[in-house]
Formats: structure tokens, C-alpha cells, sequence
């Protein structure tokens, strides 16, 4: 990217206790003149963390909007505030200059431990479509550039998707709509609402639907964490020869994108020229969550038994199709799972070792 484009990032929300605005946490740092900027709200989540630091990398200037810091390493942001986006106080505190571009990735989400218990529906619903109202709102109001907007892979229709080793997840299989969840049916609607600000208003949006991703750094345990986080944490906490246990019978399939190659996605989406999406940003290496199980355990170096428990599942199958991604940004993802399950594993080893000492010591 060049020029003196300005950027506004929001990230994933892990509770909504905050007040509506907190206040500035403030470097004092002022962009220099002519240099890239970008307001991160939600940067203290998973992916926004990220991407934050990513864009810090290639020049930007950063502010970051979030309930909290990040939990698990220091922002990289110039300038940090604390706001909870669903008040509109919020975004007449953010918007406060003029960016160039959005990147809307504030959402009330969670595993499949959150998602598909029907216990969080009216939040979900309520909190996300709350906050992409604002967002379509404001774009249009303070004269937002260019704005990217995260949607998901739990848009697709149930009915597609009941058949492990088939799953049929392009990009023109949406409709009719039947997603899974209430948490796909909001994002569906947003799709649908950013697309209308764009044909109503000129709002330049750009879409992608993200399939799993995962990496260092996200939630990995209490409820809100997905299938890799999850089998990485029960097997490095199992004792070699003992067993960890598994929702349903392992055989539902899934593909999983780690971080980087999210990021490098999003960056690609948003550098298009004639290009809007929605778009499937996510591996096309598809695995069931047993030989998930089982590649945890390889790289543990641990033999364990897999206990197959009832639980919420989601659909039997899941898998990206990246022919429109090739065919439109000339790229797709293609790093082995096994290289960031590795990655994703080691951290995640680490920040459990360090939960036991600290509950030791109490």
C-alpha cells in the first residue's frame, strides 16, 4: 500500500461488561507527516491483535479500539482506547479525523462451545448487529475511504454442508440461506447490509469469510476457544498414556487457517482494485477433527486415547473452496496445517505450564 492511507481496524470482542467509553490510553505520538495510519478497534482480540502488529510492520501509524488490552502481549499500537463499540458514543470518540480505511472485525463470538448452544443467541445477535449498524452508519457519515468487513464461513447453508467428505462451501452456494447458527445469520445480514450501503451510498466495503482461524495468542480455554486451541490445550494437558476427550464422534471435518496467511488475505482483499468479495479467506486442507486430535498428539510426542463425548458440533463438514480467491487476487493459502498447529501448539503448551506453577503457588 502507499501514499498516506488511513486505516481503522476493529478486532473480536471477548465480553461486553465495559462501559460505554473508558477513556484514552495515549503514546503521546502523533503520525508523521505523510505516514500510513490505522485506528484498530478491537486490537486487543485475536486476529485485530494481529493485524495491528502486522500493520505496524509496514509503516502504519496504529490506534487501537477495544473493551481491554490484549490479553497475552503487549499492543503495538501508537495510541490504545477503551470503548465498547455497540454505543454510538464510542464511534464519535473514534472517528474523530478522517481514515481511509475500516477494518470491521468486532464480532460476539466464540467456539462451538459458545456458538451452538443456543444459551448466547440474543447476545450474539444483539451485539454484532448492533455494531455493524454503527459501522455502516458512521463509514457513510464521517466519509470512511474504504472499509473491510469480516464475515464467516457459518453463513453457508446447513443443508451443504451434512456430508464430512463433501462439504460445498464456494462463495455462490449461500443462498438459499440456512446457516447453522444465529451467529451465521447475523453475519449473513450484515454481508447483505454492507453490500446495500455500497449500492445505496458508495461505501467501498470488501468481504471475506473467514474458515478457522487459529494461532497463537486466541482464546484456549474457557469456552471460547475453537477446535485447534482446544485439542492443542487437552493434550498438553494429558499425561503420555492418558486420554483427552473429543465432542461427538471425530468424524466431522474441518479446514483451519492460521494467522498469518488470514492476514495476508485480508491485506490482498483490501489492495484490490475492482474486487469486493465476499470472498473465502481459508485452507482448503480439510481434516477431521480425530486426525486433528491425532496431529497434536504427533507433535506433542504423546499416545493418548480419544474419548468421543456428546457436545455441540456445528455441521458434519466444513472446507474452503479458494477458486474464487485464485482467480480474483491471484493467491491463496497454502502453508501446511501441521506447521501452524506446531507453532500454535508450543504457545499454548507454554501457557499452560504457566497457569500450573501460578495454581501451585496458591
Amino acid at each position: 500500500m502507499s501514499g498516506s492511507a488511513r486505516l481503522l481496524l476493529f478486532g473480536v470482542f471477548t465480553t461486553f461488561s465495559c462501559s460505554c467509553y473508558d477513556g484514552w490510553i495515549m503514546s503521546g505520538f502523533e503520525p508523521a507527516r505523510g505516514q500510513k495510519t490505522a485506528l484498530v478497534c478491537g486490537g486487543g482480540g485475536f486476529i485485530g491483535s494481529h493485524l495491528a502488529r502486522r500493520l505496524k510492520d509496514e509503516g502504519f501509524w496504529v490506534r487501537v479500539v477495544d473493551l481491554k488490552r490484549p490479553e497475552f502481549s503487549e499492543t503495538a499500537a501508537d495510541d490504545f482506547v477503551v470503548g465498547d463499540l455497540r454505543h454510538e458514543v464510542t464511534w464519535e470518540k473514534v472517528l474523530d479525523r478522517p481514515f481511509d480505511e475500516v477494518y470491521q472485525l468486532a464480532a460476539d463470538m466464540g467456539g462451538a462451545g459458545y456458538i451452538f448452544t443456543g444459551e448466547h443467541d440474543a447476545e450474539v445477535m444483539h451485539n454484532s448487529g448492533s455494531i455493524n449498524l454503527h459501522m455502516a452508519h458512521y463509514g457513510v457519515s464521517r466519509s470512511v475511504g474504504k472499509i473491510f468487513y469480516s464475515s464467516s464461513a457459518c453463513i453457508y447453508p446447513a443443508y451443504n454442508q451434512e456430508d464430512p467428505d463433501n462439504p460445498k462451501c464456494h462463495e455462490d452456494s449461500a443462498y438459499p440461506a440456512a446457516p447453522d447458527s444465529e451467529y451465521g445469520w447475523e453475519k449473513l445480514f450484515s454481508e447483505r447490509m454492507y453490500l446495500s450501503f455500497h449500492r445505496n451510498n458508495n461505501l467501498d466495503v470488501r468481504i471475506a469469510r473467514f474458515h478457522n482461524i487459529f494461532g497463537p495468542e486466541g482464546a484456549w480455554r474457557g469456552g471460547r476457544d475453537k477446535a485447534p486451541a482446544a485439542v492443542c490445550r487437552k493434550v498438553a494437558e494429558a499425561k503420555d498414556g492418558g486420554e483427552i476427550e473429543i465432542w461427538g464422534d471425530g468424524k466431522q471435518t474441518r479446514s483451519f487457517l492460521y494467522i498469518d496467511e488470514c492476514l495476508e488475505g485480508i491485506r490482498r482483499l483490501m489492495d484490490a482494485k475492482d474486487f469486493r468479495g465476499p470472498v473465502n479467506i481459508g485452507s482448503e486442507e480439510m481434516v477431521t477433527i480425530n486426525q486433528l486430535a491425532g496431529m497434536a498428539m504427533e507433535i506433542a510426542g504423546k499416545k493418548l486415547n480419544i474419548n468421543h463425548v456428546p457436545g455441540p458440533l456445528g455441521v458434519r463438514g466444513r472446507n474452503s473452496d479458494n477458486h474464487l480467491i485464485k482467480r480474483e487476487l491471484g493467491w491463496a493459502p497454502s502453508r501446511p496445517l501441521r506447521e501452524g498447529l506446531a507453532k500454535t501448539y508450543a504457545w499454548i503448551e507454554a501457557q499452560a505450564q504457566r497457569l500450573k506453577e501460578t495454581e501451585a503457588k496458591k
